[in-house]
């Protein structure tokens, strides 16, 4: 049996795997996101421990018993700062806290070569700028910092004792060569740093430690080793067996993910397009990502009063199509692909005394989805063949959203058996890669599939073309000096 966990945004994932690959328990434990300022979002690390331990207490002793191994997967780009002692200075800066805007802009002044060796531009939710904005802030923090980890990382910490990282989360800090799978030193000391704040870097089925006696007693296991793993998005790549050049897959969760094998390197900074390592050896992936894709589903559903998406859905699974349905842009938390633009806000256009839950919903819908497809063009146009994409993450689950999805980004939906289990599944995998030595097995029978359909393609295309116009409009109204 093998073990995998996902430090995600909303929740910690656990799930124990066998030794043929196939899901045997699973369980999770909330979390919350705070956000004490306009464009912040910040978790307390011991939070994602104390959910560790209850994620993994919840899953039963007897296949807890037998586990061999503990792979890790989890949210990009989170700072956790540590100092000599390994204590928390402060909160964990999340992937979509947009507070470091203009230290993007000191950042690639200091490193202007940055997009050449890292494959991306830099964006605020990076890690690299928040340590500029840290050291600009919070100058006391920032002189006691001795030890950067990323979510996952601060949790195999927790586990191991070890300052360890994997290639593909690492490749998400704007500080590793990602070509060379290295640190770079020149982008270290643009944000002030040098490779001895920096966590070892091993490629993501490396044991990289093995439980200490403690943690193995707090979650009911044996003193296992634990394997690199990998960023959330390389982990459900792993999880849903894209691991090679062509293959392709869309993430339904908090954010929403286009994520394509690349044959090497493929860096296409210009379009916001991200080109990070892959969790294997020898491999990469291109990424287009837009902040918020299932958790506009769960605001729609408390704006609207509604217990959860799911029941704030389930008219119009099987119901009739609304008709007058409002415009939506996602960009709840900013955008990145295409746009780079952490002041982005989401905005609901055209509603009327006629409106209720049902178009709010289908609006929201279709706006996650125009966004995805704007991510799709990008990758598309630096030469990326999008033709088929797996389908993971909790949005899955909606079969409405999936014809929507596939007639907007214009392919065939492919979904899984287990499709929501996403990342966690990866990690398990890597670890039953690393320590087991088994091959990854081949991608899951495909449940159903969804292709473009010819009712939906007119009307789509017609709203997405008013979506895109309408955030060209509004764009000069989110300049700061606009802003609320």
């Amino acid at each position: 049996m093998y073990l995998g966990l996902d430090i995600g945004t909303s929740a910690v994932k656990a799930i124990i795997v066998d030794d043929a690959g196939i899901l045997q328990a699973q369980a999770s434990a909330p979390l919350r996101v705070s956000r004490p300022k306009p464009l912040w979002s910040e978790q307390n690390p011991e939070d994602w421990w104390q959910m560790v331990i209850s994620a993994v207490n919840a899953l039963p002793m007897p296949l807890r018993s037998a586990v061999r191994g503990i792979g890790l997967a989890g949210q990009m780009h989170g700072a956790v700062l540590l100092d000599s002692a390994d204590t928390v200075l402060r909160p964990a800066i999340l992937w979509n806290d947009g507070r470091a805007a203009a230290e993007c802009a000191v950042f690639e002044a200091r490193a202007p070569n940055s997009p050449a060796i890292t494959g991306n531009i830099a964006m605020p939710g990076f890690t690299a700028p928040k340590l500029l904005w840290v050291a600009a802030h919070e100058p006391a923090v920032f002189a006691r910092i001795a030890h950067v980890l990323l979510p996952k990382d601060y949790i195999r910490l927790r586990l191991t004792g070890d300052h360890a990282s994997d290639m593909s989360d690492s490749a998400g800090t704007l500080w590793l060569d990602v070509g060379n799978r290295c640190w770079s030193d020149a982008l270290l000391a643009a944000s002030g740093l040098d490779e001895r704040a920096m966590p070892r870097l091993y490629e993501g089925n490396d044991v990289t430690g093995r439980l200490t006696s403690a943690a193995a007693t707090m979650l009911g296991l044996a003193r296992v080793p634990v394997v690199a793993g990998g960023g959330d998005n390389a982990a459900g790549a792993i999880g849903a067996g894209v691991v090679n050049p062509g293959e392709a897959f869309l993430s339904l969760g908090t954010s929403g993910v286009i994520f394509a094998v690349s044959d090497g390197f493929a860096p296409a900074p210009d379009r916001a397009v991200h080109s990070f390592c892959h969790a294997l050896p020898g491999r990469w992936h291109q990424m287009a990502v837009i902040l918020s894709a299932a958790a506009c589903l769960e605001w729609g559903a408390h704006l609207t009063g509604q217990r959860d998406a799911a029941t704030a859905l389930a008219p119009l699974e099987t119901g009739p199509e609304p008709t007058d349905v409002p415009l939506f842009l996602p960009y709840l938390s900013g955008e990145r692909t295409p746009h780079n633009n952490p002041r982005a806000r989401g905005v609901l256009f055209g509603l009327t005394h006629d409106h209720g839950p049902d178009q709010i919903m289908r609006a929201i819908l279709e706006g996650v989805a125009f966004a995805l497809a704007d991510g799709a063009d990008s990758l598309r146009a630096t030469g990326t063949r999008i033709d088929v994409l797996r389908v993971i993450g909790g949005g899955a689950r909606s079969h409405l959203w999936g014809r929507i999805l596939a007639s907007t980004i214009g392919c065939r939906l492919d979904y899984a058996a287990g499709a929501d289990v996403g990342p966690a599944l990866g990690a398990a995998l890597l670890a039953r890669l690393g320590i087991g030595g088994a091959p990854l097995p081949p991608p899951g029978p495909v449940a159903h599939s969804i292709a473009p359909g010819a009712a939906l393609d007119g009307p789509l295309h017609h709203r997405r073309d008013r979506f895109r116009d309408l955030y060209a409009r509004l764009r000069p109204a989110f300049s700061p000096e606009n802003l609320p």
